[in-house]
């Protein structure tokens, strides 16, 4: 009876060391080989999806942010205390920049007092005319 269990215990022994040794050589295949194998390329994939991701933003960022067709013409429209548009002669009304509008406007204010001054333009979108400032 000895020698049948030293037999059996060499043969689980045997067992127990291949499961063992192959158990040690999965965990090392699936937990160290594999992963360091594909890990460069994870890396790299990663690093392009973010690349990506930033243009996407970008892109989307300047279309959105892309400015409108300024205005090519400014009209200076006086008003009355009453609110009712009122032309005075002598004035410039018609320009090509904003500011030299802008400047005039604050100058006929100052000679004009008692009348409000509105800068606007047509805005190509727009079926009225879009008022800039108001003096």
């Amino acid at each position: 009876m000895q020698k049948g269990s030293r037999y059996t215990s060499v043969l689980v022994g045997a067992i127990v060391g291949s499961v063992v040794g192959f158990a040690s050589y999965v965990y090392t295949l699936f937990g160290n080989t594999i992963p360091s194998f594909f890990a460069v390329y994870f890396r790299e994939i990663g690093a392009a999806l973010i690349m990506m991701a930033v243009f996407v933003f970008a892109i989307a960022w300047l279309m959105k942010a892309k400015p409108g067709r300024k205005p090519q013409r400014y009209l200076i429209k006086v008003f009355d205390v009453c609110g009712v548009e009122t032309p005075i002669d002598g004035i410039r009304t018609e320009f090509k920049t904003h500011d030299v509008a802008w400047s005039f406007m604050k100058e006929y204010k100052k000679f004009y007092p008692l009348f409000n001054f509105a800068l606007v333009s047509d805005l190509p979108n727009s079926e009225k005319l879009t008022i800039f400032r108001y003096l």
